[in-house]
């Protein structure tokens, strides 16, 4: 078995593609982890803007909403509806206190930052 430094171990030695294919989304993962984080996407270490219109994903938007506020899983499935399933909305909704618009208001003069709406990293 032939060990590359950077990326370990070849599942089929002597296979380069497989080694670059590995390496080459270890690349585009941190890139595009970036860049969410800088336009906006997330929440400390929680990918927050999402839109929920799926079950899987209504179930992931209620987990980060919970994590972020402390609710129970009723309040944020509450929160998510009444955000038109936005999780971000949902969260400012909450932290501030205010209705869908006033939470997207809120967002747009953050620009789009959830940081900016409600404040700081904080886990309830």
């Amino acid at each position: 078995m032939v060990i590359n430094p950077v990326v370990g171990p070849e599942v089929l030695t002597g296979s380069t593609r497989m080694k670059a294919g590995t390496a080459t989304k270890l690349v585009l993962n941190t890139l595009t982890t970036a860049a969410m984080i800088r336009i906006g996407k997330a929440y400390g270490n929680l990918m927050v803007d999402m839109r929920a219109r799926s079950f899987k994903l209504r179930d992931r938007a209620e987990r980060i909403i919970m994590t972020v506020t402390g609710v129970t899983r009723a309040k944020a499935r509450r929160l998510l509806a009444a955000a038109r399933g936005e999780a971000k909305t949902a969260i400012t909704m909450h932290a501030r206190g205010v209705d869908y618009a006033d939470a997207k208001r809120l967002l747009r003069k953050a620009r789009g930052f959830l940081r900016g709406a409600i404040g700081p990293e904080r886990r309830a």
